[in-house]
């Protein structure tokens, strides 16, 4: 690609960007959200026309004004939000759009014939038969590669390919890449996660404000001088070297917190913590190790079959549980780990999204029952000038807000009312490394101003630089608690595999 350019507007999101990739290698994209590496690799899959530049493929010239055309010169793409339709089997989102035959029953016959041998060749098993609805992410992932692949694709576009996979499924996917490569398939990544750059490709492009400011080898680079050409200056993401945090009274205690899900699944066993004023407690644990039931249960979104929750002046049983309203009233906030699913309603505009749970606040209260849209909006624009949301646009739809900007959206909206206990699941998912260290700083700026906040987060860095304390689950228990001074990745590694606190001092 020479010479890319591309505006929306009064956006230039691609300014003269060149870019040269080789054939069978892995190349990283990285940059800050609003970078314009998505809008370039859009442009090459033919998403979007450039204003102006050329394109050429293995050396001849490509004019790419479709992504069919993209698909015909061997061009594949695979979203970071997945194109998949959720009813329909696994064969038939390959099938889609590409059958063989009119005949459906003999083109499934014929598919299923090449996919078999190409999920040989690759790894990348799928159950072809299952609907995409009841497949796990992981596995959709791979469907997406196998239907890449199945289209003839010799050049594949990952967007953000691990951002909602566990870390087993990142290894997992990380083999199969490996082996792509190896086969003489080009790979272009592009993630925020500049330790999965490092440790898989063989040259990486930095993008900032459109522009490319870094293209080097892998060998030639390091993580510090990656974050620091993506932001434009020195990051730090470690530890924030202040004063030592300094516990206070106890705000939440749970005790013997049990729940089982609707197969008798125990995802609770027997868990009790308490979160005091003053101090970070990070969760750390493998994905589906009961963390998610845990968070719910503290906010009053799942209410447990055994165990008591005392928050504030407030004790409450399975029988006459907490729920979010009341959670809210007596000061915990809730930062779910899905923003999508959980944290926004994607089709409202921001301002929408930013006042749900605080609706019913005295200022947004008009005549006869009318909300103040006015109040609202200007509330909005302030959280947006405090926690850095881009752009500063309270009309905008939540949907059209990048990754980053959705999750300082809904932390602002969580954190704007100085809760005394802050719940926050997953708080960097996604999200590039300039806003990592912003939502890091807001995070530790409330449990200086006396507040307790409790993170479960699946990147062990995040857990090491955030907590002052750090529990380990394991199989829906609480496996170990450490102080952060004992904690590395190895000692956290070995709690999360099954090893008991014996062990650990052995």
């Amino acid at each position: 690609m020479r010479g890319i350019n591309k505006r929306f507007g009064a956006v230039q999101a691609n300014k003269e960007v060149t870019l040269s990739v080789s054939s069978g290698t892995v190349h990283g994209i990285v940059g800050e959200n609003g970078a314009g590496k998505s809008t370039l690799m859009s442009i090459l899959y033919g998403f979007y026309q450039a204003d102006s530049g050329s394109i050429e493929i293995e050396g001849q010239p490509a004019n790419i004004t479709r992504s069919k055309e993209a698909i015909a010169l061997g061009i594949g793409m695979v979203h970071q939000h997945f194109m998949l339709v959720d009813p329909l089997s696994a064969l038939d989102n390959i099938m889609l759009g590409a059958e063989p035959d009119w005949r459906l029953q003999a083109a499934r016959a014929e598919v299923r014939a090449k996919l078999e041998t190409l999920m040989h060749d690759t790894g990348l098993v799928v159950r072809l038969d299952t609907p995409v609805e009841d497949l796990p992410v992981g596995e959709r992932q791979r469907l997406e590669i196998l239907k890449a692949l199945y289209r003839g694709a010799r050049i594949l576009i990952l967007d953000e390919p691990t951002a909602v996979l566990t870390p087993q499924e990142t290894d997992q996917l990380f083999v199969t890449l490996r082996k792509l490569r190896a086969n003489g398939t080009t790979i272009l990544l592009i993630t925020h996660k500049l330790k999965e750059i490092l440790a898989l490709c063989d040259k990486v492009t930095v993008m900032r404000a459109g522009a490319v400011v870094l293209d080097c080898p892998i060998a030639e680079t390091s993580l510090d001088k990656l974050a620091e050409a993506m932001v434009g200056r020195r990051v730090n993401l470690g530890r924030d070297g202040g004063a030592a945090a300094k516990p206070g009274a106890p705000l939440l205690e749970a005790k013997h917190l049990q729940w089982h899900d609707a197969l008798g699944v125990i995802r609770l066993a027997d868990v009790s913590l308490t979160l005091r004023a003053g101090e970070i407690v990070g969760i750390a644990g493998v994905s589906g190790n009961g963390q998610s039931e845990l968070l719910e249960a503290l906010s009053g979104m799942l209410t447990p079959h055994g165990g008591e929750l005392q928050l504030g002046a407030g004790h409450f049983t399975p029988k006459a549980w907490l729920d979010p309203a009341r959670a809210r009233a007596l000061g915990l906030a809730h930062v779910p780990e899905d923003r999508h699913r959980v944290g926004l309603v994607l089709p409202f505009a921001a301002w929408e999204s930013a006042i749900l749970g605080h609706q019913k606040l005295g200022r947004f209260a008009g005549r006869f029952g009318w909300m103040k849209q006015s109040a609202m909006q200007a509330d909005t624009v302030r959280m947006m000038e405090s926690y850095d949301v881009r752009p500063r646009n309270p009309q905008l739809r939540s949907s059209k807000f990048s990754g980053g900007n959705q999750q300082k959206l809904v932390l602002a909206r969580e954190a704007i009312v100085k809760p005394k206990v802050l719940l926050v699941g997953q708080p960097t998912r996604g999200v590039d490394i300039g806003a990592i260290e912003f939502i890091h700083g807001q995070l530790r700026a409330m449990r200086d101003a006396g507040g307790a906040v409790l993170v479960v987060s699946s990147e062990l860095d995040e857990i090491l630089a955030l907590s002052d304390r750090v529990l380990v689950m394991d199989r829906g228990r609480i496996a170990g608690e450490l102080p952060i001074d004992d904690c590395n990745e190895a000692a956290l590694g070995r709690l999360m595999c099954g090893a008991s606190a014996s062990e650990q001092e052995q």
